[in-house]
C-alpha cells in the first residue's frame, strides 16, 4: 500500500466518523413555559413526550425535569428534543416525585397541557402537540387545571348493543338501543352497559366490582328452530375483578359475573389482554380473551332442555365450557367534548356450543357503540 492510498483511506474514514457521529447526535431546542396559574409554592414537573402512546397514558416521557416553583412563573427547558412534541406539566402536590392518578389511572393532581389542551378522555397527541424547531427558542403558555373537576366527568348521549345470530334458520341480529351515559371518578368508571367500582389497589393493580348489562341472546319467533323454547331475556351480570395496567399501556383484566336478576342462575368468568394505542385522535387497541361460561348459562343460550326435545330438536346439555374471544375497541375524539366509542369482538364458539342442534355458526359478533357529549 503506497502513502497516497493510506492518505485516502484514512480521510474516508474519518470523514465517515463525522458523519456518523453528526447524524447520530440528537437535535435539541431551547423550550420557555408560562405557567399561568402555578400553586403558591412546591414543585412543577415538566414532561416531554415525542411518542402519541406514551402520551395517550402519561407515562414514559421523552424527558422530564423538576423545577421549583418561581415568583417569575417562567421556566426554561434546554437539550428539548427537536420536532414534534407534546408537553404535560404538573404540580407535585405531596412531593412523591409521581403524577398522582385515581384508580382508573386519570390523573389527580393538577395538570396542564401544551395548546391549552383540556382533555375528557383518553388525549390525543395530535391536539397537544407541537412542532419545535432545531437550535431554536419557543415560548408556550400552561395552564393547571383538575381534569376531573369537583364531581368527575359526566357524559350522555345514545348507544347500540348488538350481537349476530348462530342459530339455524335464523337471519336476524339482536340489537338494543340504550342511553349512553358515562362517568369517570375517582374510584368509579362506567361505559354505557358497563360500570367498575375500584375497592382497593393503585392506579396500575386494583382489585374492582364490577356490573354489565348482558343482552339476551334470541327471542323465539327468530328461527322456527327456537320456537318452543321461550325467549331469552336480557339480564345484568354483577361480580368481582383484578386489573392490572401494565407498561407499553398492555392491560391485563380478570373478572367473575354472576346473573343476578336469576334469568338463568348461573355465572361467566373472563380473561382479558389488551393493547393500547393511538392514531390521530383516535385511541383504540386489539384486545384477545377467554370465556368460561357456566352450564346453567351455556345451558340458556345454547342447549334444549327434554321439556323441548322433539324430532327435529333433540335434548341437548352443553355443560360448562370455553369460548375463545378477540376485538378491537377505540374512542374517537371528535371535539374537546364529543366522543364517539366503540367495541367490536367475534367469540368463537366451542365444539360444546357448535354441535347443539340449534346453532349454525361457530361464532357470535357483537359490539356496542354511542357517541357521547362529555361536560
Amino acid at each position: 500500500m503506497n502513502i497516497s492510498t493510506a492518505v485516502i483511506r484514512f480521510t474516508v474514514f474519518v470523514i465517515f466518523v463525522a458523519s456518523a457521529f453528526h447524524f447520530g447526535r440528537a437535535s435539541a431546542a431551547e423550550l420557555e413555559v408560562r405557567v399561568l396559574n402555578p400553586p403558591a409554592d412546591g414543585n412543577l414537573v415538566f414532561q416531554v413526550y415525542d411518542n402519541p402512546d406514551a402520551f395517550g397514558d402519561f407515562r414514559s416521557p421523552r424527558s422530564e425535569v423538576v423545577m421549583g416553583v418561581n415568583a417569575e412563573g417562567v421556566y426554561r427547558l434546554s437539550g428539548v428534543p427537536s420536532g414534534t412534541i407534546a408537553v404535560l406539566v404538573y404540580a407535585d402536590e405531596n412531593n412523591n416525585g409521581a403524577l398522582d392518578r385515581t384508580f382508573i389511572g386519570i390523573p389527580k393532581e393538577p395538570i396542564g397541557l401544551s395548546n391549552s389542551y383540556r382533555p375528557k378522555g383518553p388525549p390525543s397527541f395530535q391536539r397537544a402537540s407541537f412542532y419545535l424547531a432545531d437550535g431554536q427558542t419557543t415560548t408556550i403558555d400552561i395552564e393547571l387545571f383538575q381534569v376531573l373537576g369537583e364531581a368527575g366527568q359526566w357524559g350522555v348521549g345514545i348507544g347500540v348493543i348488538g350481537r349476530s345470530s348462530p342459530y339455524v334458520g335464523s337471519d336476524s341480529a339482536v340489537t338494543q338501543v340504550i342511553p349512553a351515559i358515562t362517568y369517570f371518578g375517582e374510584r368509579l368508571q362506567w361505559v354505557g352497559p358497563s360500570l367498575r367500582y375500584g375497592i382497593w389497589g393503585s392506579d396500575t393493580l386494583r382489585f374492582a366490582v364490577n356490573a354489565t348489562y348482558r343482552v339476551g341472546a334470541y327471542e323465539e319467533s327468530d328461527s322456527p328452530i327456537l320456537v318452543g323454547l321461550g325467549d331469552r331475556d336480557s339480564t345484568l351480570m354483577a361480580g368481582i375483578g383484578i386489573v392490572y395496567d401494565g407498561p407499553n399501556r398492555i392491560d391485563v383484566d380478570f373478572r367473575y359475573q354472576h346473573d343476578v336478576l336469576d334469568r338463568f342462575g348461573g355465572g361467566t368468568a373472563e380473561f382479558r389482554v389488551s393493547k393500547g394505542f393511538q392514531t390521530g385522535n383516535v385511541s383504540w387497541g386489539p384486545s384477545l380473551g377467554v370465556n368460561w361460561l357456566s352450564s346453567d348459562l351455556a345451558n340458556y343460550d345454547f342447549g334444549v332442555p327434554i321439556w323441548a326435545a322433539n324430532p327435529l330438536r333433540p335434548a341437548y346439555d352443553v355443560g360448562s365450557t370455553v369460548t375463545v374471544e378477540g376485538g378491537v375497541g377505540g374512542i374517537l375524539e371528535i371535539t374537546e367534548h364529543w366522543r364517539l366509542i366503540i367495541d367490536l369482538n367475534v367469540e368463537y364458539l366451542g365444539d360444546d356450543i357448535s354441535d347443539s342442534p340449534i346453532v349454525d355458526d361457530n361464532h357470535v359478533l357483537k359490539g356496542f357503540a354511542a357517541i357521547t357529549y362529555t361536560f
